[in-house]
C-alpha cells in the first residue's frame, strides 16, 4: 500500500514500531487480537488497528504539501480537514481558514473568494452543489481534492447501480459531513434516501411493502429523500450503500433486512431477489472494518475498561465507544490533558453529547487490564502520548515502555 508524508509533529517511534511489528507477523492482517504490554501492576490491551486510515494520511499529505508549495496564497479549507481537533487546530494556526463549519453554515461568503484562491476539499468530499459554486468563482474544486478513495468508491458503485434502475438507499448520519457529500452524487443519477439507523430502515420497509402512503413517507423522511422521490414506485428496487464510517454491522444488517422484506413481499427466492436487491457489500471500508474487527476482540478479553482516544466529532471513534462500552466501562477523550488522574478523567459522553467529569474506579483495582485505541483521524504522537500519561500514573517511565516495545521485534 502507498505510503504518505506525514508531517513529524503526527509521528510517534513507539506507536511506529508497534504497528510494523504486528504487520510483519500477520501480513494478511488476519489476526486480531490486541498488542499485550504487561507491566505486572498494570497490562494494557493495544487494538490490533487504530489511528491514520489511508484516507486520512493521504487528506494530511497534501494538505501540508499544498501549503509548502503555495506561500503567500490564501488557502481555505471547504471545511474541517478530519475529525480531529488537533489536526485542525494546526492547520489554522498556519494561516489556513475554514469556508464552513461541520454542519455546512458558511463561515465566509463564497462571494468574497478570488479566483487565485486555494480551496482544499476535505476527506469527507463534497456536495456538488458546492463544486458548481466554487467552479463559478473560478476556483477548481477538484485541484486539491483530498476527498477519500473509499469515499469515492461508493459514490461510484452507487452511480453503477443507480445506472442499472436501482434506487439508493444511503445508511448514515443526515447531517454529516460524507453523508451530504454521497447524498449529493448519488441523486444525479437516481432517486437516493438516508435512512441513519435500523429503525429508520423498518420505517422504510412499510413503504417497500406499500403499506403506508406517499403522504406519509413526506412526513416521516422529511430532508432525507432526493427531489420528486416517489416511494410508489422507487422502492421496487433497492440498493444499500453506507457512510464509510458507520458501523459495518450495522450496514449489514439493514441491507439485510431489507432484502428480506422485499424477498417477504414479493414472494420470490434469494436468486430471484438480485433484481430487486443489488448487492453493495463491495462498498464497506477496509479502515473502518479492520478498526472495528479489531475493536470487538478486545471486547473478548478480560479487560476492566477502556479508553478510546480521538475527536469527539468523530463518527468512526464514536462507533468504537459504542461497540466498546457494551462489554466495560469506556472514556472517550480528546488527549492526554483529558487523563487528570487515575480516578479523574475529563471525557466524552457519546448519548448527552457533552464533556463530563468521569471519576473512574481504576485507582481502586490492583494490576488492572485496560484496552486502549483511537479512531482513524487519531495521530500517533496523541495515542503515545495518552499510552505514556496512563502509565506514568503506574510508576511506568517512558523508557521502560521502550524497552517492553522493543523486545517486541
Amino acid at each position: 500500500m502507498k505510503s504518505f508524508d506525514i508531517p513529524e509533529i503526527y509521528k510517534s517511534n513507539l506507536i511506529t514500531t508497534i504497528k510494523q511489528v504486528r504487520r510483519a507477523k500477520d501480513k494478511l492482517k488476519k489476526d486480531f487480537s490486541p498488542t499485550e504490554l504487561d507491566f505486572g501492576n498494570v497490562k494494557i490491551l493495544l487494538s490490533r488497528h487504530f489511528g491514520f486510515c489511508y484516507g486520512v494520511e493521504n487528506a494530511v499529505e497534501i494538505a501540508y504539501k499544498t501549503l509548502e508549495d503555495n506561500p503567500g496564497s490564501s488557502i481555505f479549507l471547504l471545511s474541517e480537514m478530519i475529525h480531529n481537533p488537533e489536526v485542525n487546530a494546526d492547520l489554522l494556526s498556519r494561516g489556513v481558514k475554514f469556508l464552513m463549519d461541520t454542519k455546512g453554515q458558511k463561515l465566509i461568503d463564497f462571494e468574497s473568494l478570488e479566483k487565485d484562491d486555494i480551496v482544499i476539499v476535505p476527506a469527507f468530499g463534497t456536495t456538488i452543489e458546492l463544486q458548481n459554486e466554487l467552479s463559478k468563482k473560478g476556483i477548481n474544486p477538484y485541484k486539491y481534492d483530498t476527498t477519500c478513495p473509499f469515499v469515492e468508491k461508493v459514490w461510484n458503485r452507487a452511480a453503477q447501480i443507480g445506472e442499472r434502475g436501482y434506487t439508493i438507499v444511503l445508511h448514515g448520519k443526515p447531517d454529516h459531513e460524507e453523508t451530504r457529500a454521497t447524498f449529493s452524487h448519488s441523486k444525479e443519477n437516481t432517486p437516493t434516501i438516508v435512512v441513519k439507523d435500523m429503525a429508520d430502515a423498518q420505517k422504510l420497509a412499510a413503504y417497500i411493502r406499500k403499506e403506508k402512503s406517499k403522504e406519509e413517507f413526506h412526513r416521516e423522511f422529511e430532508g432525507k429523500f432526493s427531489e420528486n422521490f416517489n416511494p410508489e414506485t422507487d422502492l421496487d428496487r433497492i440498493g444499500v450503500v453506507n457512510q464509510t464510517t458507520m458501523l459495518a454491522s450495522e450496514t449489514q444488517a439493514i441491507a439485510d433486512y431489507l432484502k428480506s422484506e422485499i424477498i417477504s413481499f414479493r414472494k420470490i427466492s434469494e436468486l430471484e431477489s438480485q433484481a430487486y436487491f443489488a448487492n453493495t457489500r463491495d462498498t464497506l471500508c477496509y479502515a473502518t472494518n479492520d478498526n472495528q474487527e479489531a475493536t470487538q476482540a478486545l471486547m473478548l478479553t478480560d479487560a476492566d475498561a477502556a479508553i478510546i482516544v480521538g475527536g469527539y466529532s468523530s463518527s468512526n471513534t464514536t462507533h468504537l465507544v459504542e461497540l466498546l462500552e457494551q462489554k466495560m466501562p469506556s472514556y472517550f477523550i480528546r488527549n492526554a490533558d483529558s487523563l487528570l488522574s487515575l480516578s479523574h478523567v475529563e471525557g466524552f459522553d457519546i448519548h448527552s453529547k457533552s464533556v463530563i467529569s468521569d471519576y473512574t474506579f481504576l485507582s481502586k483495582l490492583e494490576n488492572p487490564v485496560i484496552a486502549l485505541t483511537c479512531g482513524a483521524s487519531c495521530p500517533d504522537s496523541i495515542f503515545e502520548d495518552v499510552l505514556v500519561k496512563l502509565l506514568s500514573f503506574y510508576g511506568i517511565s517512558e523508557e521502560s515502555i521502550s524497552e517492553k516495545i522493543n523486545l517486541m521485534q
